[in-house]
């Protein structure tokens, strides 16, 4: 039987590409373990965190090693769009680029290019995942209960000292505090920040704007944080719910890449009607931003109304063996090596033919 060529594309330029070397890691060897070894042949690509691209000598140096490669000054430009020309051999790709340029859309524009398929959503689901405040405009067309929040412009922020007063006066009035300032267009709590007072509000948006030029502002809850995993194309199922602990302020980058800091139960100590209702949620949600393939999708339980309250999809989210998303999977009967499996098999039943002309 001839083997299906996967090319397993990895780093990247986004803050997030250690996270994806590991994702990477554990991905590679499910997909040379057990039956997979028999049906797959896995040709690495690494991305640099200046674009490069890399072979796959070179990338399997990276998985070997799980250590980025050190990028030094005086690359040319042209080298960005110079590809391996083992690209011209995959059969499907297996990107699992975490972060701006990897799962925003960029990259899965360019894969739709190549006219390979891939695993994972399409450009539209991608970039309306990625982006905060489209996210939550799509949450709300489809009914779904959120947090109050604010979409906020970097413009407004970066205003005259007449103006910026009032910004804060109507985060303050409509808002109140605690709460968060995130830019709408980074993952894993990078440039997020919890505030509390004038002070810290003013500071929070000033670094939110640094990182992008759309930011969102939520209101605060005390509330339980679940999670809930979702796999399929057109007919998606949900995993058990899980739920994450932590002892710092909010759960934030160090909390969520440092063994130890959080905690993680799966299934989650929730009643059965309150797990119902939130898988039945983040199937809604993964139609509102046209999923495919995969996506976990974040919640806020408030126990003491029975309140949930949708926080976010992740549409490309960790995939190390200790990440949220399988341990999910394997808790509802999928262990990580027919996760991986199940993946390819749902990219290729996307794949689109185009029609004679």
């Amino acid at each position: 039987m001839t083997k299906l060529r996967i090319g397993l594309l990895f780093g990247g330029r986004s803050g997030e590409h250690e996270v994806s070397i590991s994702s990477a890691r554990a991905i590679a060897r499910a997909l040379t373990s057990d039956q997979n070894a028999s049906k797959y042949e896995v040709l690495p690509f690494y991305i640099r965190k200046d674009g490069l691209w890399q072979e796959p000598s070179i990338a399997q140096e990276v998985l070997n090693s799980g250590v980025a490669l050190q990028v030094h000054s005086g690359n040319s430009r042209v080298n960005l769009w110079q590809f391996p020309p083992q690209v011209a051999e995959i059969d499907l790709w297996f990107p699992i680029l975490h972060g701006p340029n990897g799962e925003d859309g960029t990259i899965q524009g360019l894969l739709k290019l190549m006219q390979v398929p891939f695993v994972g959503g399409g450009v539209l689901c991608s970039a309306v995942g990625m982006d905060k405040i489209a996210m939550k405009t799509a949450f709300a067309g489809a009914g779904l209960p959120q947090v109050k929040y604010l979409a906020i412009s970097r413009a407004e922020i970066w205003s005259n000292p007449c103006v910026f007063p009032k910004l804060g006066d109507r985060i303050e009035t409509t808002l109140g505090y605690p709460c968060f300032v995130k830019p709408a267009n980074l993952g894993s709590s990078v440039g997020i920040a919890k505030v509390r007072s004038r002070e810290q509000l003013e500071t929070a948006l000033d670094n939110a704007a640094s990182y992008d030029r759309r930011i969102i502002v939520e209101a605060g809850v005390v509330a339980r944080e679940v999670e809930c995993a979702v796999l399929g194309n057109d007919n998606p199922r949900a995993s058990v719910v899980g739920e994450i602990t932590y002892q710092s302020d909010f759960y934030d980058y160090k909390t969520k890449y440092t063994a130890g800091l959080a905690d993680l139960a799966i299934p989650a100590k929730i009643p059965p009607e309150i797990s119902a209702r939130i898988q039945a949620m983040a199937l809604q949600a993964f139609a509102a931003v046209d999923g495919a393939g995969l996506a976990r999708v974040d919640f806020f339980y408030v126990e003491a109304t029975g309140e949930i309250l949708i926080n976010e999809i992740n549409t490309l989210p960790g995939f190390t063996a200790t990440s949220m998303y399988p341990q999910m999977w394997a808790a509802a009967g999928i262990p990580f090596t027919e996760l991986v499996d199940q993946l390819i098999q749902l990219a290729l039943e996307r794949q689109e033919v185009p029609k004679a002309v």
